[in-house]
């Protein structure tokens, strides 16, 4: 169904949500009329906007119920110590990144309209978007740069790198856009983004790389170039070019403590997307390896409890007892050192050497376990759809308790662990009443008793901490804790 619309009409029409997607190439609509030098200032963008910009499609989307929405993709809370979590500590007095609220106030509720951008990779169709512009839609309508307004259909979706894929129906081939190669990308060099920021549709802004391989805390997948161009609220699912008008990045979150631009911009690079795109429209879906472990960073503490040489690796919170890696023999407390032919030196270099792996194919790992280095071979499987952690088990702690001097609390008797009952005044602050200890080092405690016994020994073997495993909340972590003087 095709209609006309202005583009007045189309600003009245709503406020609403989302930054573009960039696009899939097929019949390029344009080969650069001029080459520029790495990272060398064209004189314009002029001619790279003209050729570009009818491609770039605004998305418009409807759910349930509420009132129209201006939004799109914000960082989540991030963890303390985060670097962007330090930089808005610092600067902004620890507000939220945008669309968060603090703490007691009421979130507003969801909204019927949403907004966002998106571009064209087929002349048959197919459009390019983040899955958070689409995300809960009941009906998607793709509005094209001269305002022609087609009903889309969702072809398929992946939410952990936030890509969705659409098709329109046109009785006449649509623009395209070129893949760029974002790998060739540096610091410093200019790209120019083009989106609908608040319902502004066709609006270009420039600006340079200011980072690559950027970790936002948005998914497990996050490798984002950082970009100073100015990104709005709108501009997700919007494409990033370079000066060769190719397009090197899919414009998806900005950090922002009052949702405006600040020149925190991210985008999904576009070799990533280019081949989560073409799994999407060969498959319907996306399909990662998955070997059922939980995993965290190796800290310099951590390291030292462990007795490893540097703070490479990942290591292993908890284990599906039934999933590839524990049939393999992975226990909590490892520490995984290589899968495959990845050196692990971070927790995301693991997962996505995972996830890169075809299900039911067979990988080795090396693991760091009980002062000493050791092969597995495990064979890799799909990832579930909705993955469930077991939660602990509770049982009645004993109320008397044990007094552990090296850590100042006091533990009880727990199913499968030991229970911190108290906590004296200057007493380790990474723990909390109710906390369960499963495990002392890479060893499992079955109670109070054993718990003390691990940590006086650690005590007496002159360590500065003890790495503990402790279960909160349905979930287990690994914390290393000072040891002080009784």
């Amino acid at each position: 169904m095709t209609r006309s619309r202005t583009r007045a009409g189309l600003r009245a029409a709503l406020l609403a949500t989302a930054l573009v997607a960039a696009p899939m190439i097929a019949q390029p609509i344009f080969a650069p009329s001029v080459a520029h030098a790495h990272g060398e200032l064209p004189g314009s963008f002029s001619e790279l906007v003209k050729k570009a910009k009818p491609a770039v499609v605004t998305v418009l989307t409807k759910t349930a119920g509420g009132s129209p929405e201006v939004g799109g993709q914000q960082i989540p809370e991030l963890p303390p110590g985060h670097p962007l979590h330090d930089f808005f500590d610092k600067f902004f007095g620890g507000q939220p990144p945008m669309g968060q609220p603090p703490m007691g106030q009421q979130q507003a509720p969801r909204q019927a309209r949403g907004l966002g951008s998106g571009f064209i990779i087929d002349a048959g169709g197919t459009i390019v978007t983040n899955n958070h512009v689409i995300d809960g839609a009941e009906e998607i309508t793709v509005v094209l740069d001269d305002g022609t307004e087609l009903d889309a259909t969702l072809v398929g979706r992946d939410p952990k790198t936030d890509i969705a894929v659409l098709k329109v129906s046109s009785d006449t081939p649509l623009p395209t856009l070129p893949w760029g190669d974002s790998d060739q990308l540096e610091v410093g060099d200019w790209v120019v983004a083009i989106g609908n920021p608040f319902g502004l549709g066709g609006t270009v802004t420039s600006g340079i790389v200011s980072a690559r391989g950027r970790d936002i805390n948005a998914g497990p997948y996050d490798d984002f170039i950082q970009v100073d161009a100015a990104i709005n609220r709108g501009n997700s699912g919007g494409p990033l070019f370079n000066t060769d008008g190719k397009v090197v990045g899919m414009n998806t979150a900005i950090f922002s403590p009052n949702g405006g631009n600040i020149g925190l911009g991210f985008s999904v690079p576009a070799n990533q997307t280019r081949a989560i795109v073409a799994e999407i429209l060969e498959k319907g879906s996306v399909e990662r390896g998955f070997i059922g472990v939980r995993i965290q960073p190796v800290t310099p503490e951590i390291a030292d409890s462990l007795g490893l040489n540097s703070e490479d690796g990942a290591l292993v919170a908890d284990v599906d007892p039934t999933g590839p890696a524990g049939q393999a023999g992975l226990k909590a407390g490892d520490v995984i050192l290589r899968f495959g032919n990845t050196a692990i030196t971070e927790v995301r270099d693991l997962t996505r050497a995972v996830a890169d792996v075809d299900p039911g194919e067979s990988a080795n790992l090396t693991v760091w376990r009980d002062g000493t280095g050791r092969d597995l071979a495990v064979e890799v499987g799909s990832y579930p759809k909705a993955e469930q952690m077991a939660e602990a088990t509770t049982g009645a702690p004993d109320a008397e308790g044990l007094e552990v001097a090296p850590l100042g609390v006091t533990l009880g008797d727990q199913e499968e662990g030991a229970v911190v009952l108290s906590i004296a005044p200057n007493g380790a602050a990474e723990l909390r009443p109710g906390d369960v200890i499963a495990a002392v080092g890479q060893s499992q405690v079955a109670n109070a008793k054993e718990a003390r016994a691990a940590i006086d020994a650690a005590k007496s073997g002159h360590k500065k901490s003890v790495l503990l495993l402790v279960r909160r909340d349905g979930q287990q972590r690994y914390v290393a804790v000072p040891l002080r003087d009784a």
